[in-house]
């Protein structure tokens, strides 16, 4: 009996000092090799054991006895006769008894010595698993399903992330909408206001102009009204654009000559806005042949004055002495039929163009007239239209059409090139300035009326140019008509 606790005893030293070797190895990367923490693996391997010791797991009693004292070291640490619990309390091994009689369960803890909790923790798992095949395919189908797990609750949160993120878009988006539909309500509604304080003020003049025109004929009438109450509004904005535009100017100036005053660098260029462009009406057929007046112009302060204030009564000297011009407004209509309608049988109002020639209408500022208005169209093809200014004083009020077989552009290039030319002669030098208010561009006048209006900037002649010259075979036929309103 003596020889066999001796043996015992031994076989449990030389545990402890085998132990005490192996238990330099790092802990943490033993654990990771695994799949798991320390830990973990640790309460792994204790739940295996409890399940299947006496089922999968058959071992001898000494066996048995080595992973109880390296539970014991790894929960309480080095062995203790004052503070240690006896070792069959909460015996692993299953001896559910309050104290043991057996003295080799704790000299086989006491023999452990001073090895760490964290040594015991993985001899125990290395003991184990030499003893148990079984152990090692037990804890990776755990370390599979904690791997699904993960992947599972890392899809669960980029799903959960993912919705966020699009709820969080949708947000923005209603919120962007939201907001444009506001602008755009309010927008609506100044202008709903703007148009309904200018009809007011000008609902009798319209009226009785529409009776003068088209007497007996209330839906005729109406149409009309609802036209002018359009151009109306449209002179109104193009002056409120202008105004704006003038402000911008006059603080930019302001600007220059304070960095002027204080010696500092020039200032940039100015960076203002352009008119924005007109919102095309839908005017309906002007009733009538070719009228010599436009309607009258609104009374009172519905309109503010374009330019300047007085009309210029001497030509200008120099072109920097300009006012700025004011951009045009441009719509169409679909009553082209009726509008030729009404103007075949007035010759001044149609004219043949030939194949490359330009047809320019010049039509002098009236002194009772305060805004230019033209329409036109023409049969089957199009042709290239264009709007400008020349600053002059024409003799009279007369409406005039000139033919040329290039454009004044190309003729304005000729001069340049051959005023100097002795043989040549020499051009005159008077030539009035001239801006541009709408570039020459081809115009689709064959499939609607085409019409416009720009308020006077003073006094000159407006530069009406039908531009045929780029048809070398076809000869246009032009519809106009040209009115102003006081």
């Amino acid at each position: 009996m003596a020889d066999a606790e001796q043996t015992l005893v031994n076989g449990v030293t030389n545990l402890s000092v085998n132990g005490n070797e192996k238990g330099k190895d790092s802990a943490e990367d033993f654990a990771k090799s695994w799949g798991f923490g320390l830990s973990e693996l640790y309460k792994l391997a204790i739940r295996f054991f409890k399940e299947k010791d006496g089922k999968a797991l058959k071992l001898k009693y000494q066996d048995k006895l080595r992973l109880v004292a390296y539970t014991k070291q790894a929960t309480f640490g080095k062995y203790r006769n004052d503070v240690s619990p006896e070792v069959g309390f909460l015996d692993v091994v299953g001896n559910d008894r309050s104290l043991s009689t057996d003295p080799s369960e704790w000299q086989a803890w006491q023999a452990l010595g001073d090895m760490s909790q964290t040594t015991a923790m993985v001899e125990f798992v290395k003991q184990l698993d030499a003893l148990c095949p079984l152990f090692r395919p037990f804890t990776e189908a755990h370390n599979a399903e904690k791997q699904e797990q993960q992947r599972k609750r890392q899809e669960e949160e980029d799903r959960l992330r993912r919705e966020a993120e699009e709820k969080e878009r949708r947000r923005l988006e209603e919120e962007a909408q939201r907001q444009q539909e506001l602008q755009k309500q309010k927008q609506l509604e100044q202008e709903m206001q703007i148009r309904a304080a200018l009809n007011q003020q000008t609902a009798v003049q319209f009226a009785q102009y529409a009776q003068q025109q088209c007497p007996n004929n209330k839906q005729q009438q109406e149409e009309l009204i609802r036209q002018l109450q359009e151009q109306h509004y449209q002179q109104y904005m193009q002056q409120v654009y202008q105004q704006q535009l003038l402000h911008q100017q006059q603080q930019y100036q302001q600007m220059q000559q304070q960095q002027q005053a204080s010696n500092t660098a020039p200032a940039p260029s100015p960076q203002t806005n352009p008119s924005p462009p007109m919102a095309s009406p839908t005017p309906t057929q002007q009733p009538g042949s070719q009228p010599t007046e436009a309607p009258p112009k609104p009374q009172g302060n519905s309109v503010i004055p374009n330019g300047p204030a007085e009309a210029t009564e001497k030509k200008p000297e120099g072109e920097d002495d300009l006012p700025p011009l004011a951009a045009a407004s441009m719509w169409t209509r679909k009553d082209i039929k009726e509008f030729k309608a009404s103007l075949q049988k007035d010759k001044d109002s149609v004219i043949k163009i030939g194949s490359g020639e330009t047809v320019t209408v010049r039509v002098p500022t009236h002194e009772d007239g305060t805004c230019l208005f033209w329409e036109f169209a023409t049969d089957y093809y199009d042709i290239g239209f264009g709007v400008y200014f020349e600053w002059t004083i024409a003799p009279n009020t007369t409406v005039s059409v000139t033919v040329s077989e290039s454009s004044d552009e190309e003729e304005f290039d000729e001069e340049q090139d051959t005023k100097n030319d002795v043989e040549q002669g020499t051009k005159k030098e008077d030539r009035p300035p001239t801006d541009e208010i709408i570039p020459v561009y081809r115009r689709d006048c064959h499939e609607e009326v085409y019409c416009g209006s720009h308020a006077y900037p003073g006094q000159g002649v407006y530069l009406l140019k039908f531009d045929n010259s780029y048809s070398l075979w076809r000869s246009k036929t032009l519809y106009y008509r040209v009115y102003y309103s006081r």
